[in-house]
């Protein structure tokens, strides 16, 4: 491990030294030019051996779009992402490790970030700040007090932010949410999201890791800690196990569950956070180097209607059909969402009575919204993707701040709600059907945590409240005011 440190901390020097000369320069930076309705947005991809390869894919088929840079730490997908762009004939744009070269390149008109979310918001906020229009992936945020500075930096910077939340865009899906919403299954009870995704153990390292030779691993870590990775960094997994770990990812609920935590706000119609959150579960069923839990459910309140959500690794049926979608249960029916795109109406008897039906392009919503230059054209604003990404996070705050217990105990941890104690028990008979060993072992059961919605903050509980944003690593470092 000494030829990881001498390495690494060799790089984080050099790029400390780096960044204070030019961070300045690119915080005052003027304005990237517009374009006009003639001229083609000027585009640059942040992160693409993931969803953002569909980015590419997206930009390099509009005929008003020119993807003019890529930006990735790891020098090897850089192949990866020039191919689509080549294979439409498209000129070949710039290559980067460093996104702060994309930043300082005035002629830049918009960035798209796909980075690990401990990534997305300073990356955002950077390129607002050096006058670019921003696409960021979901969660936008790795902690809560981020999400609510990137919606400061958009305001105050007049960017266009869009959140990767493309759900938004699906025709199908805003009739389905439009029906909630105008009362047509009656008085919304509960909203439930669902990501039953089947998550396979990580295995055991056996210890630190070397990162790959061609990555750099320091700008890879930036506002994280810079430590070895504690999980296998073989060429297929190091760009997707880093979302069970803290220090980068926030689980399953912050990964695919966020997609549909939105889809459960959009339909509750709130514009604010929960009065409340409780939330359990654990990493079950086998044990592994991961740290987030691949079981977690979560309820949260808005008022009278309860936000159910419940992420399930261990393989398990649908529930109404559905496995990574959304419920919506009411007085007189009940929607159910299937995908991101289609769905179907129920009355009180189960009978279907409509279908949903419908996708869209979120990136082509992006593009003209960057043309019109108003936020409101936006289906995904950075105000709605910022409400939802901090509900995930207040749902693993609770988590995080909860106690082991025994799964033979008796608790009154839901009061006398019954919607979240059938929850509780339809979870425990999953975790039994996938035989996880029960006699004498324990899950966490979360703290109750009580929110002040118009603060963002919890009610009496400062070391919740701590968990809202977390240490940075210099000079990767999310302002406290922008």
């Amino acid at each position: 491990m000494s030829k990881f440190n001498r390495r690494s901390f060799l790089k984080s020097s050099l790029a400390a030294g780096a960044l204070a000369a030019t961070s300045r320069s690119r915080l005052f930076a003027a304005e990237a030019p517009r374009r006009g309705a003639n001229e083609k947005i000027r585009i640059a991809v942040i992160g693409f051996n993931g969803q953002g390869g569909s980015h590419i894919r997206q930009y390099a088929g509009m005929d008003d779009v020119e993807i003019v840079a890529l930006c990735d730490v790891d020098r090897d997908v850089w192949p990866k992402g020039l191919k689509p762009i080549e294979e439409k004939g498209k000129p070949t744009p710039k290559c980067f490790q460093d996104m702060r070269r994309v930043f300082d390149d005035k002629t830049i008109d918009a960035v798209s970030i796909a980075t690990p979310n401990h990534w997305h918001a300073l990356a955002a906020i950077w390129a607002m700040q050096s006058g670019k229009d921003v696409y960021v992936e979901k969660p936008v945020s790795h902690n809560v007090l981020e999400g609510r500075r990137m919606v400061e930096a958009a305001r105050k910077y007049q960017r266009i932010c869009q959140t990767g939340t493309q759900i938004r865009s699906n025709p199908g899906s805003i009739e389905a949410i439009q029906y909630v919403r105008e009362g047509k299954i009656g008085k919304l009870l509960v909203a439930r999201g669902l990501c039953y995704k089947r998550r396979d153990s990580i295995g055991l390292c056996g210890g630190p890791q070397e990162p790959p030779p061609n990555m750099d691993y320091d700008l890879w870590s930036g506002p994280a800690p810079l430590k070895p990775p504690h999980r296998k960094t073989d060429r297929g997994t190091v760009h997707y196990h880093w979302h069970w770990f803290w220090d980068y990812g926030n689980g399953d609920l912050g990964n695919q569950g966020i997609h549909q935590m939105d889809v459960a706000r959009w339909g509750i119609g709130a514009d604010r956070l929960p009065d409340n959150v409780i939330a359990f579960g654990g990493r079950l069923g086998y044990k592994d180097d991961g740290e987030t839990p691949n079981t977690e459910i979560a309820f949260m309140e808005y008022g009278d209607v309860l936000l159910i959500f419940e992420t399930r690794g261990l393989p398990t049926p649908n529930y109404r059909g559905a496995m990574v979608g959304n419920v919506f249960h009411g007085t007189e029916g009940s929607v159910v969402l299937t995908s991101y795109s289609r769905g179907a109406a129920f009355d009180k008897d189960g009978k279907k009575i409509r279908n949903f039906d419908g996708g869209g392009n979120h990136h082509r919503n992006f593009i003209d919204a960057v043309r019109s230059r108003k936020y409101t054209d936006l289906k995904a604003d950075i105000l709605e993707g910022h409400l939802s990404s901090a509900l995930c996070h207040l749902a693993n705050i609770s988590y995080l701040r909860g106690t082991d217990v025994p799964f033979s105990s008796q608790h009154k941890a839901f009061g006398d709600n019954k919607e979240a104690y059938e929850t509780f028990e339809r979870t425990m008979e999953h975790l039994k059907e996938n035989k996880v060993p029960m006699d004498g072992e324990t899950y966490r059961l979360g703290k109750k945590l009580i929110v002040d919605a118009a603060n963002e903050r919890f009610v009496g509980d400062e070391k919740a409240n701590a968990l809202l944003t977390r240490e940075y690593r210099e000079p990767f470092v999310v302002p406290n005011q922008v």
